[in-house]
């Protein structure tokens, strides 16, 4: 069954709704390449931590705000992005200026678990989780074999980030899913406004860095891009994630 697809406009952003008032993606106007959801900036907090990606998987288009900002700001990188309904990929390149470049973007029209599941050898240095249905269900996508594929999936330094609703009954076992698959190398971001959630999780050398260095990353990455990770970075700092002061993954 092809899910309802419905465009918004207000106060110039215009956003993808699935037939109800859940947003499923969002994109200002004037500003098309930026990433207008708190969530999505933080799904590429993993920049941060090492250097930037080759090889991106996306799996979840929506309104193709973080295909976008890589393909626009890494011109380096290949991205692979997998999208279950047609229909989203068909309002991607209606309304949300989705780039046509068959050589960095690799589009598959699919299932994403199962793309991931039956994965023959191709790696990625980092992948992007965000699929949802109108009912914000993430199905196949937050479970076990699902993140171990993911995890086999990934080069020798990959990292994974994993949007989670907060709110869902399933969190603390989906996050604990992921913390199992990737032998406990598992950060939970304190939920924001949204009441979503990035769980980041890595392959490879271990990661332990301080906010302090953490900070100085982030504005670089600011002034390079315009993305501004330092209040992702103030909420770790007040939650009190990271174990003085320290980043370890």
């Amino acid at each position: 069954m092809t899910i309802p697809i419905d465009i918004r406009e207000e106060a110039g952003v215009r956003t993808l709704h699935f037939g109800s008032d859940w947003i499923q993606g969002a994109m200002r106007i004037a500003r098309p390449w930026n990433l207008e959801l708190e969530y999505t900036r933080e799904m590429l907090a993993g920049l941060l931590l090492r250097d930037p990606p080759r090889k991106v998987l996306l799996i979840g288009l929506g309104a193709a705000s973080l295909l976008k900002f890589l393909y626009r700001h890494y011109p380096l990188v290949h991205l692979t992005v997998v999208e279950i309904e047609p229909a989203v990929v068909a309002a991607a390149r209606q309304f949300f200026k989705l780039p046509e470049d068959p050589k960095r973007i690799h589009l598959v029209i699919g299932d994403g678990a199962e793309y991931v599941l039956n994965n023959k050898g191709r790696k990625f240095d980092l992948i992007l989780v965000d699929g949802f249905d109108e009912r914000a269900r993430a199905g196949a996508l937050e479970t076990l074999p699902f993140y171990q594929a993911c995890r086999s999936s990934l080069s020798d330094n990959g990292i994974m980030a994993v949007n989670m609703l907060t709110r869902g009954r399933n969190f603390k076992r989906v996050s604990a899913h992921v913390a199992e698959a990737f032998d406990d190398r598992a950060l939970v971001f304190p939920s924001g406004e949204s009441g979503n959630a990035l769980v980041l999780a890595a392959t490879g050398y271990p990661i332990a860095i301080s906010l302090d260095d953490l900070k100085e990353n982030a504005l670089a990455l600011k002034e390079a891009t315009g993305l501004n990770l330092l209040p992702t970075l103030a909420r770790l700092a007040q939650a009190r994630t990271c174990l003085n002061n320290v980043l370890v993954l």
